[in-house]
């Protein structure tokens, strides 16, 4: 007990004597975040690189528990080899970081970094080795632990969007799985963790709102990482059958978000590790809270995420640890909702109001008049072809110059208030088409129709012609 206050104390009054030191060097040497008033709202240039402050925090903080007489007793000497042993993986993760805070690497750079982190940390004995209560082969748990960890230590790199933020959430983090080892007495994980826990205290001194410094990917990504290794270690020791689970909910708030975004960006045809302004704390500036509420309101769902974590770890009866988690996933239900992302709220609509239906059968119907167009082999066909779908499609009148040949037909006998489109071929030939105001027919599919009908009948034209003939343009 001694030496994890020992470690907890050194690294939180090392954190707040190197954090300045570190932002102030920084500064100097312009490695500062500039705000851009979009996604960095910052009022001015901000140090970006104070995961060299937390990591030296805890280094410094092991060196003096080796230097002092505490770290001679037999619990200690044989938990700190599993610390050794996860120290080139994290430190692999903490330099690429801070090369890309430094000289900005290439995401697939990145990413490289953290596969080989994730496969020297396997190596070290941190893996994934069941799942509910069932042993699962090796290879499987391998391609667990490197998902995990990778998906943790994005997770809080993506978070880090506002004041204190990604710091804080990290704290609420490491004394959730600090809190979880002493009740399971796992000394290893209690003393790989007390370090980073005191290591965040004193450094959220320095960054929470106003931030003078930022965590910088060299922070946000090896607090990631290192939280993932912690939650593997955690499940290992877990006498529940749900194992991971209980370390997920401690990381609810940063998985979640990174879950979000990709499956936002994934609705919106939107590149998967793209930047935008949708993740949960921007969603909450929107709703009109500020840096420092945003903060505060997501550590205290941080901090119930880590009560019902840690009643679900110490859980003894399944019933309970059901319970546990159906109120878990409730709560995340409503704040998820609460956030109004457009790109869930349509996609229900569209599975459970028919609208999947609707705009597959639009899919169907324009996929079959392409075919039927395409098979077209005279211009008098194309014209069959064109007036028996233009109804379907909303189109009340349609008007055809092709091939020296006119062609006209009204699909209603009354010509209602509508708007319409006439599309070039040639210099002679177009296409006419009008449609009301108040049709609904096929509505997804009527641009591409119109994209369609020219597309085609412009290729048609060649061999209809005899000879190339200059389209017209659009």
């Amino acid at each position: 007990m001694y030496s994890l206050l020992l470690l907890g104390l050194v690294s939180f009054v090392a954190a707040l004597v190197l954090t300045p030191l570190v932002r102030d060097l920084f500064a100097r040497l312009g490695v500062v975040d500039h705000p851009d008033h979009s996604r960095k709202l910052h009022s001015h240039p901000v140090p970006r690189v104070g995961g060299v402050a937390i990591v030296s925090a805890v280094l410094v903080s092991y060196a003096v528990l080796l230097l002092s007489s505490l770290n001679a007793g037999d619990l200690v000497a044989s938990s700190l080899p599993l610390v050794w042993r996860l120290l080139p993986a994290a430190g692999l993760v903490f330099l690429t970081g801070l090369l890309d805070d430094l000289i900005t690497l290439r995401p697939w750079q990145k990413l490289l970094g953290q596969v080989v982190a994730s496969v020297l940390t396997v190596v070290a004995g941190v893996q994934v080795r069941s799942l509910g209560g069932i042993a699962i082969p090796e290879w499987l748990g391998f391609l667990l632990t490197v998902v995990w960890l990778i998906g943790c230590a994005n997770a809080f790199n993506l978070i880090d969007g506002v004041d204190g933020l990604a710091a804080g959430v990290g704290l609420f983090a490491t004394t959730t799985t600090l809190i979880a080892a002493l009740l399971q007495g796992n000394v290893p994980l209690a003393l790989a963790t007390v370090p980073l826990a005191g290591a965040l205290l004193g450094f959220l001194r320095f960054n929470f709102n106003p931030a003078t410094i930022f965590l910088g990917d060299c922070g946000s990504l090896t607090v990631g990482f290192l939280l993932g290794c912690y939650g593997v270690l955690w499940a290992q020791k877990s006498a529940t059958l749900l194992g991971i689970t209980a370390p997920l909910m401690a990381l609810a708030v940063p998985l979640l978000d990174t879950f979000i975004a990709i499956v936002r960006r994934f609705l919106r045809f939107r590149p998967i590790f793209g930047a935008d302004r949708q993740h949960i704390h921007h969603r909450l500036l929107a709703l009109g809270h500020s840096p420092r509420q945003v903060a505060l309101l997501i550590y205290g769902v941080c901090g119930i995420a880590a009560a019902l974590s840690l009643l679900l770890s110490v859980a003894t009866r399944d019933s309970f640890a059901g319970i546990i988690l159906i109120l878990f996933c409730a709560g995340a239900w409503v704040g998820v909702q609460h956030l109004g992302y457009v790109e869930f709220g349509t996609a229900r609509r569209m599975l459970f109001q028919s609208a999947f239906r609707y705009h597959l059968n639009a899919q169907l119907a324009l996929s079959a008049f392409q075919e039927s167009l395409e098979a077209a082999p005279t211009p008098e066909q194309c014209w069959e072809t064109l007036k028996s779908y233009a109804g379907e499609f909303g189109f009340s009148e349609i008007c055809l110059r092709l091939a020296g040949n006119h062609y006209s037909d009204l699909t209603n006998e009354e010509r209602p208030d509508g708007w319409h489109i006439q599309v070039p071929l040639t210099d002679e030939d177009y296409l006419i088409l009008v449609r009301s105001f108040e049709s609904q027919a096929q509505t997804p599919v009527v641009a591409p129709f119109v994209d369609s009908a020219a597309r085609i009948l412009r290729q048609k034209l060649l061999s209809f012609s005899g000879h190339e003939r200059l389209p017209a343009s659009v």
